[in-house]
């Protein structure tokens, strides 16, 4: 199995906690993924305040803003045989429903080439 990285975005308020529905539809979620084996890392969410951007020349910005309208609002580490399959994990995840988006990612071990 190969390790893939889920990072969630929104474009919702960033400051904003999620509810306690979204938190029990999320805990639902994510006993799916233990149940599957499939949960490698849990991750967390990650801070709006404690945060900054560096860009080339060394110019550092306050907050985790993109040059878009999306934040990255937590990460996990799941394993699955393929990219594919993680994609239809992916697609169950309540962040979906709020109108986020979940970019993922394969975990490459050192010197492993990226195909």
């Amino acid at each position: 199995m190969k390790a893939f990285v889920l990072i969630f975005r929104s474009s919702n308020n960033p400051h904003a906690n999620p509810s306690p529905e979204q938190l029990q539809d999320r805990k639902i979620w994510m006993e799916t993924v233990v149940a599957q084996n499939k949960l490698v890392n849990n991750g967390n969410r990650t801070s709006i305040k404690q945060a900054r951007t560096i860009k080339a020349g060394n110019v550092i910005t306050e907050g985790p803003y993109a040059d878009n309208d999306e934040f990255v609002t937590g990460y996990m580490v799941v394993q699955a045989n393929t990219i594919d399959e993680v994609g239809e994990l992916a697609k169950t995840n309540p962040i979906l429903k709020a109108g986020g988006n979940i970019e993922i990612r394969a975990v490459l071990a050192p010197g492993e080439l990226d195909q």
